[in-house]
């Protein structure tokens, strides 16, 4: 039997492959199916390679304990259905305990270290399985990052009577473990759709609420356990509800209690030759009104929409009968659409040498254009307030700069001139790096932005951008850590901060919630996740779409590198970024047809354009910034 090592030292079982899709061989390029020759091993596929199909090898008679093991490990990465080959190795008890809905993610694959052989003969043997953990996902799909050292044990029996006892595993951890190649390959992000609390109020102007996007990880092929496809995955995960971190702060429009009634023998929702998908709902749904039924059509497009393979042009959504709850098309889709609370900006701003507020046409077809960057009209502008930091309202129609010397917030237009005001916000401490942050607007119109007094930091907050600084109360999480920065969804009811302690500055994200009266709430930041654990250092962060961050920062030991995130911390799908020298701040706009922007030491403010490369916009300035 071949084998060979795998990464992290595993040597690898054979498994079986096949590969889909092939219905012309000659045109498609897809070889014979050889007649002889050995078996070899089969590494990971390449990442989002939905064509191919690996299943796992049966034990074979007589096979040693270290056999039964590797055949396991390996059979936890295959297609088979109800995990069928794997659960081949196990006990039958252990099999009706295993549960292999939660993932455990290793850097590399699982290393199986021969632990202990008690009584041998009697027919007990103990591994131990090793390797750095850097992520689980639980039954909820949910994705959380960690980075610690991963140890858990396989126990193996033997099994059967005298004259037929097989080695096989009673005691094991719950879930898969998989390294991280496989994991991608066999696992892809998907954003569901909830609606943020509170944003169809009349102080928001919106006329209908916002979507927030709650990341979630779905077999990228039919899943094992329920013989769903992708698709029918993810609406399966949207009407199981929002995340157990998201919850707090948004509402689902799809009653409690709502599922699939797929027909008889069907295990997946499919499209017309119209891109239209047809979702039948139990009986939960049926009565719903049109208002409520578009809202929950919205949840599902949106969320459909996600995933790279498909392009949803309209949801029907059927009652328990059969018969049409509501219809809703992608032009109609647009009055929910996510972007609705940010929009496409029309400038890019940043400080210029004078350390005046410069503006240049944000340009979608030709993000590569030499635009002239322009001071913007009002006391920003005109050099009458000179700024060291600055934040761009969503609406483009003010600015909220923090004085040179970080003691002072300003608001002011920038559409129009007029006398400048008095500062909004000012902090008493003594150093300029304890003072005040760059400051953050979000969709809502509130500003946020830190004031770093080691002698009373505050997270603060002022309601419409002008209105008396409230303290924000971070709930958990912070644990003596001080506010460097921050960055504050379009929708509100999330916030990317970097924290500092202990002399190392990292990422967390934190969940914004607003309890009490709509016009007068509460605030208060609640469970700080942390986003990038391998990274030492974090030195910027922007906000880069509906669920994805983009980081300035190092791993330990390594050097500085640009990387996109989700905001569930893994890694997202987007392209690599080119890296910059010595980017001391990043910008992003939730339109990714827009350039990041960056302000390198080496090379002033500097964009890069989709899938070119940095260029220098002037050799001098700071403070890039998209409005947000």
């Amino acid at each position: 039997m071949g084998t060979e090592r795998g990464r992290g030292g595993r040597r690898r079982v054979p498994r079986t492959t096949v590969l889909l899709g092939c219905g012309g061989l000659l045109l498609a390029g897809c070889a014979s199916m050889p007649d002889s020759g050995d078996v070899e091993a089969v590494n990971a596929s390449p990442r989002g390679d939905s064509q191919v199909r690996v299943y796992g090898m049966a034990p074979r008679d007589g096979a040693q304990p270290n056999e039964i093991v590797e055949g396991f490990l390996e059979a936890m990465t295959g297609d088979d259905p109800q995990f069928a080959t794997a659960r081949k190795y196990l006990t039958k008890k252990a099999s009706e305990k295993w549960d292999p809905s939660r993932v455990t993610v290793l850097a590399s694959g699982p290393v199986p270290q021969d632990q202990r052989a008690s009584d041998r003969e009697g027919g007990v043997y103990t591994y131990a399985l090793t390797g750095t953990e850097i992520a689980e996902v639980n039954g909820q799909r949910a994705y959380r990052p960690v980075n610690r050292e991963y140890r858990e044990t396989i126990h193996l029996s033997r099994q059967g009577g005298p004259d037929g006892q097989e080695w096989r595993i009673d005691g094991l951890p719950q879930g898969l473990v998989l390294g991280e190649s496989d994991f991608e390959r066999i696992y892809s992000s998907v954003n569901k759709y909830y609606f943020a609390s509170g944003t169809s109020s009349e102080r928001t102007g919106a006329a209908h609420p916002w979507l927030v996007a709650d990341p979630v990880y779905v077999r990228k092929r039919m899943d094992p356990q329920t013989q769903m496809d992708p698709v029918t995955q993810t609406v399966e995960a949207l009407l199981s509800g929002p995340t157990n971190w998201l919850k707090p702060v948004v509402n689902s429009s799809f009653p409690t209690g709502t599922a699939l009634k797929l027909k008889e023998g069907t295990k997946s929702l499919v499209f017309d030759d119209r891109n239209a998908l047809k979702v039948p709902l139990n009986g939960k749904a049926s009565n719903v009104g049109q208002k409520r039924c578009r809202e929950m059509a919205a949840q599902l497009l949106f969320t459909v929409r996600d995933l790279t393979s498909y392009r949803a042009g309209q949801v029907e959504l059927q009652r328990s009968d059969g018969s049409t709850l509501c219809v809703l098309g992608g032009d109609q889709a647009q009055d929910f659409a996510p972007e609705r609370a940010s929009g496409s900006p029309d400038y890019q701003y940043f400080l210029d040498t004078k350390h005046r507020l410069v503006r240049m046409v944000a340009n979608t077809e030709n993000t590569d254009a030499d635009d002239e960057a322009d001071p913007v009209p009002g006391p920003f502008g005109n050099g009458e307030r000179q700024l060291g930091a600055v934040a761009v309202a969503r609406d483009e129609r003010r600015a909220a700069g923090v004085s040179q010397d970080a003691r002072s917030l300003y608001v002011a237009s920038v559409v129009s001139d007029g006398e400048p005001r008095e500062p909004v916000l000012t902090s008493s401490a003594r150093e300029k790096t304890d003072r005040l942050s760059a400051p953050s607007w979000d969709g809502r119109g509130d500003l946020w932005v830190a004031d770093r007094d080691p002698r009373q930091p505050r997270l603060l907050r002022l309601p419409g951008g002008e209105g008396e600084p409230e303290e924000v109360k971070v709930v958990d999480g912070l644990d003596g850590a001080r506010v460097e920065a921050l960055k504050v969804s379009a929708d509100g009811v999330r916030i990317a901060l970097l924290v500092s302690q202990d002399g190392r500055t990292t990422l967390k994200l934190g969940r914004v919630e607003r309890h009490g009266p709509a016009d007068e709430p509460e605030v208060s930041v609640a469970d700080l996740r942390p986003i990038a654990p391998q990274m030492e250092e974090v030195t910027a962060v922007s906000w880069a779409g509906r669920s994805r961050l983009v980081v300035v920062g190092r791993e330990s030991g390594g050097v500085q590198q640009l990387r996109y995130l989700q905001t569930d911390g893994s890694t997202s799908d987007a392209q690599s970024v080119p890296g910059a020298n010595r980017v001391t701040a990043v910008a992003s706009a939730d339109d990714d047809r827009l350039p990041l922007l960056a302000h390198s030491l080496e090379d002033g403010i500097v964009r890069l354009p989709p899938g070119a490369n940095w260029k220098t916009v002037v050799s001098k300035g700071s403070s890039p910034v998209y409005p947000g």
